[in-house]
């Protein structure tokens, strides 16, 4: 009983606290464990495929949440008009994981995380074609800047160009084509039907990849495979919640803090120190993407 009271206690002072307070603690959270899933994949990544890393991200998602939002809503969360519509969101999904997750085993930690916040700056573009979004001459230059940002990051030009960034920079727009889905499925279909058909398609095309590359896990890798999947559940979760709890404005930033635990580990772990491109670079990609979110 007293075990009870205590936390009975505690979830009444967590209740107490502002709003935006909780929602910031629930983004950070949720960035940290992101980053330590991000972590394991890049020490897996040595050795096995992108592919297989991706399919069990995904399907310990869909175990997880299938079972849930079915006994939450019946049959009915499967039943929908737009099967293709879902099918494709699916499709971009699996697409910018597989690039995000790639990102992460070929390049250093920070600057594969930089490159995936990119996608808001895809998103000005891909709004305007594929929605007819019109963005003013501020956004448009804002925009510009952050562009500006991924090619210093990149460095096309020089010696330090690594091809694999244009890997990481379509996982970026892949996931702006993701974002275009679900605005276009939210005009009918429930966020729990998207979120259903987004685990059970982004497992099922993961899975085709991952049994072509299949490399069998030892018993040291078998539970990391599981927990990067864990991971990746609980802190999307967290950021999730977070940002429907409290305000864009004071949320967001706490998530690009992403970043900075990358370069962290990225030094403590892999002995990985950003160049000071890419320093310049993230600045300018996540200085426009909060102005963006400011002005949005």
């Amino acid at each position: 009983m007293r075990g009870f009271s205590h936390l009975l206690a505690a979830r009444q002072r967590w209740g107490l606290l502002p709003v935006n307070l909780r929602a910031v603690l629930f983004v950070s959270v949720g960035a940290i464990l992101l980053t330590i899933m991000a972590v394991f994949v890049k020490i897996l990544g040595e050795r096995l495929h992108t592919a297989q890393l991706m399919f069990s991200r995904s399907l310990i998602g869909f175990l997880i949440f299938a079972p849930l939002l079915i006994a939450k809503d019946g049959i009915d969360v499967i039943r929908t008009k737009r099967p293709g519509m879902h099918f494709q969101r699916g499709f971009w999904g699996a697409c910018g994981n597989y690039c995000f997750f790639f990102g992460i085993t070929h390049l250093v930690l920070a600057d594969a995380m930089a490159l995936q916040f990119s996608r808001p700056l895809f998103m000005i573009l891909l709004a305007f074609l594929f929605l007819g979004e019109v963005a003013g001459r501020q956004r448009i230059a804002v925009t510009f800047a952050g562009f500006c940002g991924i090619l210093i990051m990149l460095q096309p030009f020089g010696g330090g160009f690594d091809p694999n960034g244009i890997v990481a920079v379509a996982g970026a727009v892949f996931g702006g084509m993701v974002v275009i889905s679900i605005k276009k499925l939210g005009t009918t279909e429930p966020t729990r039907r998207i979120i259903f058909y987004y685990a059970f398609y982004t497992t099922l095309f993961s899975a085709i990849p991952a049994y072509l590359f299949w490399i069998p896990p030892t018993w040291e890798e078998a539970p990391v495979l599981v927990l990067i999947g864990i991971l990746g559940i609980m802190g999307q979760s967290c950021i999730t919640h977070g940002f429907t709890l409290g305000e864009a404005t004071v949320t967001v930033p706490f998530d690009y803090m992403r970043i900075v635990y990358s370069a962290i580990f990225g030094v403590l772990l892999f002995a990985e120190v950003p160049s000071w491109w890419s320093i310049v670079g993230a600045i300018l990609i996540v200085g426009s993407n909060l102005y963006l979110l400011k002005r949005g």
